[in-house]
């Protein structure tokens, strides 16, 4: 058994040779990459526009909130992380970094992204930010991921909240629009983690993390990313419903979903760690694709659908 205090205390206390790079590492650059991303788009097709030094602003503030959050996971997780093959050279397992200087530098970070967004953007914009670092670090990584093999459908709350942060510094509050977009993140994240989970078994077993694939085994991995998988596509077409997409967001999600079904089909059959790898790598794609629609579309001219939530009121 891991002795979690030990672990983040003493075990990976070497510390004192951090660079720059492990420092920006603590961040987990690639997922904040997404959340940027995602929250850029969020601010973009919010109505009434906003000052590009603001817009600047507010994605500084979430993409280091984001950052402390993946700084708070790693100091919390190091007892797992040194146990999974895909991790253990993270900078607090291989001795880089020590467990303090990772939580000191997450809590810095979460106060100042916080505050300065509240400062110079938008309370309510702050105030999600602020819930999305708690849930991530503390309901997500302190409790779910380590109780539960639903820790990431629930917890993929927390990478799901960035474009709506992104829509509430625009506007100042949360909209049916923006919840569109926070539901096509949430319901994407379990299909694309569980794939992934498929053929890493191994790594969250030894480490004794209960994913789906260890707790429930393969076949019931594979029907619940392909229930999911049915959700998430007519969501992912959604925004054509609510007045954020048009005629050619509405035709190209639909050729993306169709192949993520038929990606998710694969698996569900069976067909072994090619097709996981296969959905996990085309889940990155398609979530990227439709966001960047979002943005294309009005830049070359073609409008929006009218919101039939906007019809109905």
């Amino acid at each position: 058994m891991i002795d979690l205090e030990a672990t983040r205390s003493g075990a990976f206390a070497a510390g004192g040779n951090a660079s720059v790079r492990d420092f920006v590492a603590l961040l987990k650059p690639r997922v904040m990459s997404l959340v940027v991303f995602t929250a850029f788009v969020g601010i973009a097709v919010a109505p009434g526009g906003m000052h590009p030094v603001l817009a600047a602003t507010a994605l500084l503030c979430i993409a280091v909130g984001a950052g402390a959050s993946g700084a708070l996971n790693m100091w919390y997780d190091a007892d797992i992380d040194a146990r999974m093959g895909r991790t253990r050279l993270r900078p607090i397992p291989r001795g880089a970094v020590t467990p303090g200087e990772a939580l000191a530098f997450g809590l810095v970070l979460s106060v100042f992204s916080v505050l300065t967004l509240g400062l110079l953007v938008s309370w309510a914009a702050s105030a999600l930010l602020a819930f999305t670092i708690f849930f991530y670090a503390v309901v997500y990584t302190m409790w779910l991921k380590r109780s539960t093999p639903q820790n990431i459908v629930i917890g993929g709350a927390s990478g799901a909240f960035p474009p709506m942060i992104g829509w509430a510094a625009v506007t100042g509050t949360v909209s049916i629009e923006s919840i569109v977009l926070f539901l096509i993140i949430f319901f994407w994240t379990p299909p694309h983690f569980w794939a992934l989970a498929l053929y890493k078994s191994a790594d969250y077993r030894r480490a004794g993390v209960p994913m789906l694939p260890v707790v429930a085994g393969d076949a019931a991995t594979r029907r619940q990313i392909f229930a999911y998988s049915l959700i998430l596509v007519p969501l992912g077409m959604a925004p054509a419903a609510v007045g954020l997409g048009g005629p050619l967001y509405l035709a190209v999600s639909g050729v993306l979903g169709a192949l993520f079904l038929g990606l998710a089909w694969q698996v569900r059959r069976g067909e072994g760690d090619a097709a996981a790898r296969r959905l996990f790598a085309f889940s990155i794609l398609y979530l990227f694709l439709l966001f960047a629609l979002l943005l294309v579309e009005p830049a070359i001219g073609i409008a929006p659908f009218a919101s039939l939530a906007g019809g109905l009121s």
